[in-house]
C-alpha cells in the first residue's frame, strides 16, 4: 500500500523526489566530514604523541574523551531535533564541530587538546539524530535501507579518505597542517546547507500524532533496549577499528606513515561499498516481498557475526594475510552497519526518531568511550594488540545477540495505544 501511493506521490511531484535527494546528499556529505574529522586524530598520533610526548594510555584517553559528549550530547540532540527545526540545529552543530577541528591544529599541550575533543564530541552529536529524523519523515520502508546505506557509506568512506589524503598530509606537511585543512575546508559545506534551507518532505507514511512519545516512554519498550545494547556492542568493533587500525599497522606490522595511508584506507573503501551493496540489496528484499523483521535482522546479525575474523587477524604473523582478513570484516561490517538505523526508524516511525536515535546513540557511543580507551590500556599492559581483536570480536557476537533476539518484530510503535501512553 505504501509503495503504490508513494509511486503516485513521486509521479505527480517529481520535484518533491529532487528536493529530498538533494537534501539526502548534503547528509551524505556532512557525514563524511563528520567522520574526516574525529578519526584524524587516530592517523596523526604517530606524529603528535612524539611531539607532545603523549603515552599510549594518553592517547587512548583522547580517543575515548571525543565518545564522553558525543554521546552524552545525543539526549540534547534527539529532543532538540524533535522540537525545533532540523535544519537550524544541524547547521549550527557543523558549525561547533568544524570549529574545534581547525583549533587542534594551534594545541600544544594534552589539556587543550583533550578540551578540544570534547567540544568536536558535542558538536557531531546531532548528526545521526538529524539523519535519521529527516530518512524517517521522508522516506518509505522500501527507500530506508539505500538512504541509510548512503549515510553509512560516507561515514566509512570518511575514514578511508581520512586515512589515505590524511596520511599523506602529515608525511608532507605535518600533523598540525592536517587539522588546519580539514577544519577550515570543512565550512566549505555550510553555505550550501544555510542557503539550501531543505525542509522535510512528506511522503506515503501514517500522520503522526502531535506531541509524541516521552524519552521515558521509549526507554519501556523491550526492543529499544535491544537497539541500544546492539549499537554499543557494534560501536564497540567500530571505533576499536577507527581508532586503532592506522596506529596498529605503523606499530605492530610495522608500515610507514605512506604504506599505512594507503593501504589502511582500504578496509574503509570496502565498508563504504559492501554498505551501499546491503542496503540496496535490503531495499530490494523488501520491495519483493520481504518482511522487514526478517530482512533487516538478517543483514545486521550475520555482518556482526562476520566480524569474528578479528580474532585470526591479529594472530597470523603474514601482514598481507592479516590485511585481507581485516578487510573481509569491514566487508562483512558494512552490511550490518547500513541497516541496523533502518531498524531504529521503522520501530521508532517519524514521531520519535529523533528521541530514539538520541537515546541510541547515547548508549551505544558508549562502546566509543570504553572501546579507545580499554585498547590503549591493554596494549600498554601487554605490549600486544591480540586481547584487543579478541574483545572487538566478542562485543560483535553480542551485538548479533542483541539484534536477534532482543530486538522484537520491526513495526511502527502505537504511540497512542494504552500500553504505550506517555510517560
Amino acid at each position: 500500500m505504501y509503495v503504490r501511493a508513494g509511486l503516485v506521490i513521486h509521479c505527480l511531484h517529481p520535484d518533491r523526489h529532487m528536493k529530498k535527494n538533494r537534501l539526502l546528499a548534503l547528509l551524505v556529505i556532512s557525514v563524511g566530514i563528520n567522520y574526516i574529522d574525529r578519526g584524524n586524530l587516530s592517523v596523526a598520533a604517530p606524529d603528535l604523541t612524539r611531539e607532545l610526548s603523549l603515552s599510549t594510555t594518553q592517547v587512548g584517553l583522547l580517543f575515548s574523551a571525543f565518545f564522553w559528549t558525543y554521546a552524552s550530547f545525543q539526549l540534547l540532540s534527539g529532543w532538540l531535533i524533535d522540537r525545533y527545526n532540523v535544519h537550524w540545529v544541524y547547521g549550527v552543530s557543523f558549525l561547533v564541530w568544524t570549529a574545534a577541528t581547525a583549533l587542534i591544529g594551534v594545541v600544544s599541550s594534552f589539556g587543550l587538546l583533550l578540551m578540544l575533543r570534547l567540544l568536536l564530541g558535542a558538536g557531531e552529536a546531532a548528526a545521526y539524530p538529524s539523519c535519521s529524523k529527516i530518512i524517517a519523515s521522508d522516506y518509505a520502508e522500501h527507500e530506508r535501507g539505500i538512504a541509510n546505506a548512503l549515510v553509512d557509506a560516507a561515514s566509512k568512506i570518511g575514514p578511508a579518505l581520512g586515512t589515505l589524503l590524511g596520511g599523506l598530509i602529515v608525511a608532507q606537511m605535518g600533523w598540525r597542517s592536517l587539522f588546519l585543512i580539514l577544519g577550515f575546508g570543512g565550512l566549505l559545506w555550510l553555505p550550501f546547507w544555510i542557503f539550501s534551507k531543505p525542509k522535510p518532505l512528506e511522503v506515503a507514511l501514517p500522520r503522526p500524532i502531535e506531541g509524541g512519545p516521552g524519552m521515558l516512554q521509549i526507554m519501556r519498550l523491550r526492543s529499544a533496549w535491544g537497539t541500544f545494547l546492539g549499537l554499543f556492542c557494534l560501536n564497540y568493533a567500530w571505533y576499536f577499528l577507527l581508532s586503532w587500525l592506522p596506529y596498529y599497522l605503523v606499530h605492530e606490522r610495522h608500515f610507514s606513515l605512506r604504506m599505512m595511508a594507503v593501504i589502511g584506507s582500504v578496509p574503509f573503501w570496502g565498508l563504504g561499498v559492501s554498505s551501499l551493496i546491503g542496503g540496496w540489496a535490503s531495499d530490494r528484499w523488501i520491495l519483493r516481498g520481504g518482511s522487514p523483521t526478517r530482512v533487516r535482522k538478517t543483514f545486521v546479525v550475520a555482518g556482526l557475526l562476520m566480524c569474528t575474523l578479528l580474532v585470526p587477524a591479529a594472530i597470523v604473523k603474514e601482514t598481507w594475510v592479516s590485511m585481507a582478513l581485516i578487510i573481509t570484516v569491514c566487508l562483512s561490517f558494512g552490511l550490518a552497519s547500513s541497516n541496523n538505523w533502518a531498524v531504529t526508524q521503522t520501530l521508532a516511525g517519524p514521531l520519535a526518531a529523533g528521541k530514539w536515535t538520541g537515546l541510541q546513540n547515547a548508549i551505544g557511543n558508549l562502546g566509543g568511550v570504553v572501546a579507545p580507551y580499554l585498547t590503549g590500556v591493554i596494549v600498554a599492559q601487554t605490549k600486544s594488540f591480540y586481547l584487543a581483536f579478541l574483545a572487538a570480536a566478542v562485543m560483535a557476537v553480542l551485538g548479533a545477540i542483541s539484534y536477534g533476539l532482543i530486538v522484537g518484530r520491526l513495526e511502527t510503535q502505537n504511540w497512542s495505544s494504552p500500553e504505550n501512553v506517555k510517560a
